[in-house]
């Protein structure tokens, strides 16, 4: 088996297509053809159903997916280790994030990166915190800044952040505004609620505190962005239980501690690799969360 053939199999896997996956990676389709037959040969089993307009991966093409990126990400974070003994960082930092998350101020860390390492070339995405640890996991990430949603395993560690409370927002008209100065679940589980897809970190922390406190609630208005669920607050549609620093996001909203959720707080993490699988850039992204003091406070105003 050659480290080409699992890089044609994981191209043709990512676009579900030949020609493209072909154009892509700059080969012909005919050698891309020849190619994962090559392999499939080697395993002795299908890895695509082919169809005119598009391929998909078969169950045997679905195992292999995993171990090839997973291999494909040992390979890169070799070069770049021996490049790094060399006095040279380069390669690719693939990074992963929720939106404004707390603990690290992305855009100037990456800033800061840039700036010292600037043969590296960044790529960023967004999503959920499962997601971010399935694919730091498999290897498509080299770290992520996410919720804590595991604990350690043999293909993903972390290093904590911070954590905070969370905060119920809603209206000041609303009338949990003048309830008290602080709010129980069971307070408020009778409430519209607003909150994220299940996969983001705020939620899955407000979840398992009011499934802690024994408080069943519905979530009415589900949004992935978080200003689509400060809005429908601020519009008075429903509440909020959110991390304690989105109130300096939108001031004018009424802002109330969330208690009697047993251990329940938003903690956010660097996820990333087991040690001797954790690339040179993104040891030195780390590095420079820790000394560079890109950390904003969780009580001060928040990058949007």
């Amino acid at each position: 088996m050659e480290l080409r053939h699992l890089q044609h199999f994981v191209a043709v896997a990512e676009d579900q297509h030949f020609t493209r996956a072909a154009e892509r990676l700059m080969v012909s389709q005919s050698g891309l053809s020849a190619s994962i037959r090559a392999l499939e040969r080697e395993l002795r089993a299908p890895l695509f159903v082919r169809t005119t307009r598009r391929v998909t991966l078969t169950e045997a093409g679905r195992a292999l997916l995993a171990e090839a990126e997973r291999i494909l990400a040992q390979v890169r974070a070799a070069h770049e280790a021996v490049a790094a003994v060399q006095g040279v960082l380069r390669g690719t930092l693939a990074l992963g994030t929720e939106q404004c998350i707390a603990g690290v101020h992305v855009a100037g860390l990456l800033a800061a990166f840039r700036r010292r390492h600037p043969d590296v070339e960044i790529r960023l995405r967004q999503a959920g915190s499962g997601a971010l640890a399935e694919e730091v996991a498999a290897g498509r990430l080299d770290l992520a800044f996410a919720y804590r949603t595991q604990a350690d395993s043999d293909q993903l560690r972390s290093v904590s952040l911070t954590s905070e409370p969370m905060t119920v927002l809603c209206h000041p008209s609303h009338r949990l505004a003048t309830a008290g100065p602080v709010l129980t679940p069971h307070d408020v589980g009778g409430e519209v609620f607003v909150d994220f897809h299940p996969d983001w970190g705020p939620r899955r922390t407000t979840d398992a505190a009011f499934a802690a406190a024994g408080v069943r609630r519905t979530v009415a208005l589900e949004v992935n962005d978080v200003h689509g669920l400060l809005d429908l607050v601020d519009e008075n549609l429903g509440i909020a239980v959110v991390p304690r620093h989105f109130r300096h996001k939108r001031p004018g909203l009424t802002a109330l501690p969330l208690k009697g959720t047993g251990e329940a707080e938003y903690e956010t993490v660097a996820l990333l690799p087991p040690e001797q699988a954790t690339g040179p850039a993104a040891r030195a992204l780390v590095g420079l969360l820790e000394t560079g003091g890109l950390a904003p406070p969780l009580d001060g105003p928040q990058a949007p």
